[in-house]
C-alpha cells in the first residue's frame, strides 16, 4: 500500500453561543492538550503535530492504537491529553511530556504522566481522502473504523444545543466547546467559522520577546516575560508581561532555553513601556508559550496573564493579536 497522504489540520475560530444556535451544529468538548494527526499503517502509527513535527517518540503508548483501526490504513485527526487525578485534562502536566525526548525519561513519563489520544475526525481511509464529505459522514466513519482502547477515545458530540454542553463542560472543568456545522467538509490548513469554538476561560498564545530578571526568591532567575503578538500587518506588538503561574522547574527550564536566544534590542515593532524597559533583556522572537488572563485594556495589554506553558506546536509567525484583539484580525488558536 502507498504511504498516507500528508494533510495539515483544520483550524477553528473563536465565537460565541449566539454565533453557533440552531440545528445545523455538532456540538464536540474542546480538550486542552496538543492537537496532532495520527497516521495509523501497516502497524505503525505517526504522529504529526499542528506545525508538521514529528512528535511520535514522545508518546510510545500511543503506538497501541496501530490496530484501533481494524487493519485500514487510515489518518486520524485528534487531542493528545493528559488527566489529573480528578479526570480533567491537565495542560500543566502534559507540559513535561511535550519536551521530553529522552527515552528514559519518557518510559519514566508514561507511567507518571500518561496520555490519551481523543479521536475527534478521520481525513483519510485506506486509498480514499474523507476530506469532501460532510462532518456527519466523517464522525460516522470514524467511529465504524477506529475502536476506542486502552489510551485512546472518540469522544461522543451533541447535536445542537451548544449552552447545555458549554454549561456541561464548566462543570467538568473543561476548556469549553467544539462547535462544527454538520454538513460541511474537513479544510486543510485553512480557519474556518464552519469549526467555532467558544471557551470557558480566557487564554491566548504569545511570543516571548524578553525577559526581566527577579529578586527575592527569584533572584538569579526569570522574574517575568515580555510578551508579543503580530498585528495584521505582521508588526510585533508588544501586549504585556506576565510574572506568575511559574514553578522553579519551569523557570529554570526558560531560562535555558532563552539564554543563546539572546539579543542587544527589542525585537517589538513598537515601543515598550519605559517601566519595563529597565533591567530587560531581550531575545529572538523563537518561543511561543500560552497565557490565561483576566481582560484586555484598552490599548490591547493583557491584564493579570498567568503562564500555562510553552507551546512547541505552534510557530511564532501564527501567533497574532486576532484573539486579543478580535476586531484587527483573523483568529489564530
Amino acid at each position: 500500500m502507498a504511504r498516507l497522504p500528508a494533510y495539515t489540520p483544520m483550524l477553528a475560530q473563536l465565537g460565541s453561543l449566539a454565533s453557533v444556535q440552531g440545528a445545523d451544529w455538532a456540538v464536540e468538548m474542546k480538550w486542552d492538550g496538543v492537537r496532532a494527526l495520527a497516521y495509523v499503517q501497516e502497524g505503525t502509527v505517526r504522529l504529526m503535530s499542528r506545525n508538521n513535527k514529528d512528535v511520535t517518540p514522545a508518546y510510545p503508548e500511543l503506538q497501541l492504537m496501530a490496530g484501533a483501526a481494524g487493519g485500514h490504513a487510515a489518518v486520524i485527526d485528534g487531542e493528545i491529553v493528559a488527566f489529573d487525578e480528578a479526570g480533567r485534562p491537565s495542560f500543566e502536566q502534559l507540559q513535561a511530556r511535550m519536551h521530553q525526548r529522552n527515552q528514559a525519561a519518557i518510559a519514566q513519563l508514561t507511567r507518571s504522566v500518561p496520555v490519551t489520544f481523543m479521536a475527534f475526525d478521520i481525513l483519510h481511509l485506506d486509498d480514499d481522502s474523507t476530506v469532501s464529505r460532510s462532518y456527519l459522514e466523517r464522525r460516522e466513519l470514524l467511529e465504524t473504523t477506529f475502536t476506542p482502547g486502552y489510551r485512546w477515545e472518540v469522544p461522543v458530540w451533541f447535536a445542537d444545543n451548544a449552552e447545555l454542553a458549554l454549561d456541561s463542560s464548566r462543570q467538568l472543568g473543561l476548556e469549553g466547546i467544539m462547535c462544527k456545522r454538520t454538513r460541511s467538509p474537513y479544510r486543510p490548513g485553512r480557519r474556518s467559522s464552519d469549526w467555532t469554538k467558544v471557551k470557558n476561560v480566557r487564554t491566548v498564545e504569545v511570543v516571548v520577546g524578553g525577559w526581566k530578571p527577579g529578586g527575592g526568591r527569584r533572584s538569579g532567575m526569570i522574574g517575568s516575560l515580555l510578551l508579543g503578538a503580530h498585528d495584521p500587518r505582521g508588526r510585533l506588538r508588544y501586549v504585556g508581561h506576565v510574572g506568575t503561574g511559574f514553578s522553579e522547574a519551569v523557570l529554570r527550564d526558560l531560562g535555558e532555553r532563552l539564554a543563546p536566544l539572546e539579543r542587544p534590542d527589542p525585537p517589538f515593532d513598537e515601543a515598550v513601556p519605559r517601566e519595563h524597559l529597565r533591567d530587560a533583556r531581550w531575545v529572538e522572537p523563537c518561543l511561543v508559550g500560552e497565557v490565561q488572563y483576566a481582560e484586555v485594556t484598552g490599548d490591547g495589554r493583557l491584564r493579570h496573564p498567568s503562564w500555562r506553558g510553552l507551546r512547541p506546536d505552534r510557530e511564532p509567525y501564527e501567533v497574532t493579536t486576532a484573539e486579543i484583539l478580535p476586531d484587527h484580525g483573523t483568529a489564530t488558536g
